[in-house]
């Protein structure tokens, strides 16, 4: 992979700088199996970080596969694509004609056999490189801590918060073994909402120590374990901050996780078209906020307006702001050294034979026996 020009901050930054490092903080959805000549040029004229793939775009492993290599063949190889899917297991599995049919993260959680989580991770993270695929976004590190949670449940480990963490630090050891770029999520925790970010604004009412104790020990063990992705939670945490949910928060997110934790990798927003942000503020504003917050990457996964939106803002606040300017280069940096460190030496993908073959399948059978609810 040939490394990447990054331009020096200041007032001979060219306007196709800034267009190239608008495009880079983006990660894409799709409308469909395939692409048409709409979404050919948009992607071409954007240029983004890479595409996330949902249920909508999937037929069978080998059109996802192809599909994969399309997308990927649109950018310039000095821009190699991230190519995303959320394969967690259990009842986010955006791939499942076809494949494994891993079980929810909990059941895992449930065994607490650390070498058992590896395996799993392991088969999940051959198949999802199989499928064409080089980011998963996952694994879930926020703890289940409340029963009433919508949305977390077992897609949570579990309801301890040192159990997670050590499940988390687990998977993310053996996705690195296979190279696959993981992003754990939803910073700084989103288990303790008995609300939906998809449709509304959740806040989480705890005071600091507890959120220490509880939400905050997975994402500070994942961090030690060099994970080189965080997702932001679309969450108010007002002992932190009253009035922004974390996605758009500088204390949250360069306090808490990049000066308090230490990440020097890519912190990426969940959706930005979620309720819980989309349209609450006006694009502009959520955009300054979220990249002064720390927000690198961005994604928008369905409506080509809005993604083209997101660009077009995102050229003007680098335009209007030296610091916006600086601090998309610092997201652009950050982007380098992450391909760096997975494309370089990237092997090639596994065959799609390895997808439900016997031995994942006996991984699987083996977590819903002894830890099946």
């Amino acid at each position: 992979m040939s490394r990447l020009p990054v331009t020096a901050t200041g007032e001979n930054t060219s306007l196709a700088d800034r267009k190239r490092r608008a495009g880079q903080r983006l990660i894409l959805g799709i409308p469909g199996p395939g692409l048409d000549d709409p979404t050919r040029a948009l992607i071409r004229q954007l240029r983004p970080a890479g595409f996330i793939l949902f249920k909508r775009n999937v037929e069978e492993p080998a059109q996802v596969r192809e599909l994969n290599r399309e997308l990927a063949a649109l950018l310039p190889d000095t821009l190699p694509a991230l190519l995303s899917v959320d394969q967690e297991g259990g009842r986010v599995m955006r791939v499942r004609d076809g494949a494994s049919r891993f079980p929810p993260l909990r059941w895992l959680g449930n065994v607490g056999d650390l070498a058992l989580t590896r395996r799993y991770a392991a088969a999940m993270c051959d198949e999802v490189a199989a499928l064409g695929f080089n980011l998963n976004w996952a694994p879930v590190a926020d703890v289940d801590s409340n029963p009433a949670n919508p949305v977390i449940g077992d897609r949570s480990f579990g309801r301890d918060p040192d159990r997670v963490a050590a499940q988390v630090v687990a998977w993310l050891r053996a996705a690195e073994a296979r190279g696959i770029i993981s992003c754990v999520k939803h910073f700084p925790g989103h288990g303790d909402t008995d609300q939906d970010s998809h449709h509304t604004l959740p806040k989480v009412e705890k005071e600091l120590p507890d959120l220490e104790r509880c939400e905050l020990r997975p994402f500070r063990a994942a961090v030690a374990a060099g994970v080189p992705g965080v997702m932001s939670a679309h969450v108010v945490f007002p002992a932190i901050d009253e009035d922004r949910p974390a996605t758009l928060s500088r204390p949250i997110l360069r306090g808490w996780l990049r000066e308090g934790l230490g990440f020097e990798g890519l912190v990426v927003s969940d959706d930005m078209e979620m309720k819980a942000v989309k349209d609450r503020w006006p694009l502009d504003q959520v955009l300054e906020e979220a990249c002064g917050a720390g927000v690198d990457l961005f994604l928008v996964c369905s409506e080509q307006d809005r993604q083209a939106a997101f660009y077009e803002e995102l050229v003007r606040l680098q335009e209007r702001d030296a610091a916006q300017d600086t601090w998309s280069e610092d997201s652009e940096r950050r982007l380098k050294a992450t391909r760096e460190r997975y494309f370089l030496r990237r092997a090639p993908p596994p065959p799609l034979s390895v997808l439900d073959s016997m031995e994942h399948r006996l991984i699987v059978e083996t977590v819903r026996e002894r830890g099946a609810e």
